[in-house]
């Protein structure tokens, strides 16, 4: 490993192995100097490459390269633990959001997949996140109804755009020219496969999907970070 990164790679650079393992990799990178990127699956994590990781950086791992680079210990990691698939399917086969996610976990991983930062406003409602200081993004898990969206479209004028991801809408979408409205799950069902927690999914979908007939179709990430450890 130490050959293929000084073959490879510059201090600093970034080292990814998205098949973590033992964690040799992020080991081997982490005492020459680079910066790295590991993921897995199970419970490699906690049982392997977390207190290997730990003990790299305590300068207690005297193994591998640890002679060879005069590795002392240093630096640090953080880990992240990916969040729960944001979408599932009910008894009739039907996709849905999945029940473990609250409002707020919604709001957040919308935002990633539309392309929006979280921020979400203690005073106006509808302001979930933003892409620019005048576009925002809404997501509500309710159906809205004609006058709702009036109301919304009111407050955010015409100086101002919005996306809206809700459940479904009864309206002529026409009359609000400062709203885009989209349904979950339907925006963001064909852009990955969800609701895999093994290596099964199929990586065929990250070729470029074709266009789909229906206009409210659009692309977006399966991701979602449901929180981090430093160490």
């Amino acid at each position: 490993m130490k050959l293929i990164l000084d073959i490879a790679t510059n201090p600093g650079d970034l080292v990814l192995d998205s098949f973590a393992g033992s964690g040799t990799t992020g080991a081997v990178a982490h005492k020459m100097g680079r910066r790295w990127i590991m993921v897995e699956l199970g419970e490699h994590c906690h049982t392997h490459i977390v207190p290997r990781l730990k003990k790299v950086i305590n300068g207690d791992d005297l193994g591998g390269i640890t002679k060879a680079v005069g590795w002392q210990g240093g630096g640090g990691f953080r880990y992240y633990r990916l969040a729960p698939s944001l979408l599932k399917k009910d008894k009739w086969g039907h996709w849905v959001i999945n029940p473990e996610y609250n409002g707020e976990m919604l709001s957040e991983a919308m935002c990633k997949l539309m392309g929006f930062t979280y921020a979400p406003s203690q005073s106006t409602f509808w302001q979930h996140g933003r892409s620019t200081e005048t576009d925002f993004i809404y997501v509500t898990t309710g159906s809205l109804s004609h006058d709702q969206l009036r109301v919304i479209s009111d407050e955010v004028g015409n100086e101002r755009s919005l996306l809206i991801c809700c459940k479904a809408f009864m309206a002529d979408i026409t009359a609000f020219p400062n709203l885009t409205l989209k349904k979950i799950p339907k925006t963001v069902l064909h852009k990955c496969e969800w609701d895999h927690d093994d290596y099964s999914f199929s990586i065929d979908v990250l070729a470029e999907p074709e266009a789909l007939p229906d206009e409210d179709d659009e692309f977006a990430l399966n991701a979602g970070i449901e929180g981090a450890d430093d160490e």
